[in-house]
């Protein structure tokens, strides 16, 4: 996909008439897709406010203006026309190229599909304060489907696609439950918003720098030829200052029980859900993690299809500078446009896709009719314990990764290029005793995969926080960390921590370890309480899966698989004696 800027455009492109009222093509304007007519709608939120929505419709040019067609929907924060999360030296207003490749790459206008991109509240051309998809962004969501619904060119069957924030409001929207509402795509999303702020109630390090990065976004200046009713709704922040005000201070609060987070739990709120959905996560995502990512499909209960590895945040199309697929699996548009039609036009698939198509951490695929499957679950006693909450933090050889404390402009979407998340954990050495300590399993007797989302109960004295590490540890001691939670412990003194959704495979005399400590990584901002934490009991619950039972399926090895190796293994000196076992315990 290639950037328009200034200098790329024609002069008699940049001549153009700004308004797409009468619809725009692509020989008129190359910022618009070829094959596609341009326009812009406006049209109220559906939350009985002033709220006005702006909306760039893309449709098929070649065919008349009352065809009748599906609609595929994208409604976010980044496709203001001057840029997606900064000012792109566009001359000339056109719609955003966020979803180019896709438009272009799924051939969505020669397939006779209609692309439409809505602003949320506050951004683009739309009025209104952002509120990080509460219930204004909610209702922004619902009156978007509704009118593409029920636009006279529309057949009333809607599809959402998108990735990070834009995958977010699919999400959200399929907890609506809207009948229109046909199918979602949904990339690399946040389970629930809360999760992309805190860990139960300790802040992570973008806790500021990501509500400020939207504020800026929000509040980016329009184009010069963009319409007056565009830089007029685009200019709605100057005269409401309480829009910046309640973007910093509404996010701040710890709780995840306030009304503010329960109101973007989508992972609960997903209860009784039937869109069809299908997602795409990564267990190692340096970005949007995996965090209550099975309870959300849990909770769902409509068709889903999923692919699911060992890659960071990316689509399923992206592909390395040397062309590799970063999700390893081929066929991402082909694929996603036999789940549309399917469900937006009735057409019965050709090709039976797999419903969850899975890469574990040896980077082998495997198809499966859902995730996860278990061949085992059960819970192990802990030993008890101490460390002293200090914060401490050392810095191993093996730690590549930077940690800066923030990310900059645009936290969520910046990691959509090649660069390493500030979020990634960090290695607290295995000789510092002090800061935590540790559990062993007994060696695997064969290969056995620990899947499912990993909940640890501690039984604590004192008061502080807890970092809670999974280690994949080789009997020469090269151990691997993959999973990780931190958490406020909690005054009564039982703390539950869910860890993130995993897939990871050990080989035969391979170790489970876990490391329970103070937060030792910049990822948190963590206040060390300096006591001594003394854990009386502890219990760790696994879910547990036989590998030889795999059914394989194409996919190659994730590239950032290997990266995630390299800065999160290190040489531990001393394993202690196996407590609890490691492998399918259940007979027959």
């Amino acid at each position: 996909m290639t950037s328009l800027t200034a200098g790329a455009l024609p002069a008699a492109a940049q001549a153009a008439p700004a308004s797409a009222a009468a619809g725009v093509t692509n020989e008129q304007n190359p910022r618009v897709p070829a094959g596609a007519l341009w326009t812009e709608e406006y049209f109220s939120s559906s939350d009985g406010s002033d709220v006005e929505l702006h909306a760039d419709v893309l449709r098929p040019a070649h065919l008349p203006a009352d065809a009748k067609t599906p609609v595929i929907l994208s409604v976010g924060p980044y496709f203001g026309h001057a840029g997606e999360t900064a000012p792109a030296g566009f001359k000339q207003t056109g719609p955003s190229a966020r979803f180019q490749d896709f438009i272009d790459g799924a051939r969505l206008m020669e397939r006779g599909y209609s692309f439409v991109m809505v602003d949320l509240r506050g951004f683009g051309g739309s009025t209104g304060c952002l509120d990080f998809i509460g219930p204004g962004e909610q209702a922004d969501i619902k009156a978007a489907v509704e009118w593409a619904a029920s636009q006279p060119w529309s057949t009333g069957k809607v599809g959402m696609y998108g990735k990070s924030y834009d995958a977010n409001t699919g999400l959200a929207a399929n907890t609506l439950k809207l009948k229109p509402l046909k199918a979602i795509v949904s990339q690399e999303p946040t389970w629930n918003r809360y999760n992309y702020l805190y860990s139960n109630g300790v802040p992570r390090s973008n806790v500021l720098s990501t509500p400020r990065s939207y504020y800026s976004i929000a509040t980016m200046a329009p184009l010069a030829d963009d319409t007056d009713h565009y830089r007029a709704n685009a200019a709605y922040e100057k005269s409401h200052p309480e829009c910046e005000t309640d973007n910093i201070t509404n996010t701040q609060n710890p709780d995840p029980k306030s009304d503010f987070w329960r109101a973007r739990d989508f992972a609960s709120r997903a209860a009784g859900s039937q869109t069809p959905l299908f997602v795409t996560s990564g267990f190692i995502e340096d970005n949007t993690k995996p965090e209550q990512m099975q309870q959300y499909l849990a909770n769902h209960h409509g068709p889903q299809r999923g692919w699911i590895g060992q890659w960071e945040h990316v689509r399923g199309n992206d592909t390395t500078a040397q062309g590799r697929l970063k999700m390893g699996r081929a066929g991402w548009f082909d694929e996603v446009l036999r789940f549309y039609d399917q469900y937006l036009r009735d057409i019965k698939p050709t090709v039976i896709d797999p419903a969850f198509s899975l890469e574990d951490s040896l980077g082998n695929w495997r198809a499966q009719p859902t995730w996860p499957m278990t061949s085992d679950a059960y819970k192990v006693r802990l030993e008890p314990g101490q460390y002293v909450d200090n914060g401490s933090r050392t810095q191993t050889a093996a730690r590549l990764m930077a940690e800066p404390e923030s990310q900059g402009l645009d936290i969520e979407y910046a990691t959509e290029t090649d660069s390493l998340s500030a979020d990634q954990p960090g290695l607290l050495a295995a000789d510092t005793p002090a800061n935590s300590y540790w559990n062993w399993s007994t060696p695997a007797s064969q290969q056995v995969r620990i899947t499912g989302s990993p909940e640890i109960r501690l039984m604590t004295r004192g008061q502080g926080n807890a970092w809670v590490r999974m280690w994949d540890v080789a009997p020469d001691g090269k151990a691997t960390m993959f999973n990780e939670a931190v958490g406020a412990l909690n005054h009564s003194g039982s703390t539950s921590l869910e860890l993130k959704a995993t897939d990871w495979t050990f080989e035969p005399g391979h170790r489970l370890g876990v490391q329970i400590g103070t937060v030792g990584s910049t990822g948190w901002r963590a206040v060390a309480s300096g006591e001594t934490i003394t854990v009386t009991d502890a219990h760790l619950s696994l879910e547990v899966q036989d590998p030889r039972f795999d059914s394989p399926t194409q996919g190659d090895r994730s590239p950032y698989l290997d990266t995630y190796l390299r800065a999160n293994t290190t040489t531990l000196t001393k394993v202690g004696t196996g407590t609890f076992p490691l492998g399918v315990t259940r007979k027959g």
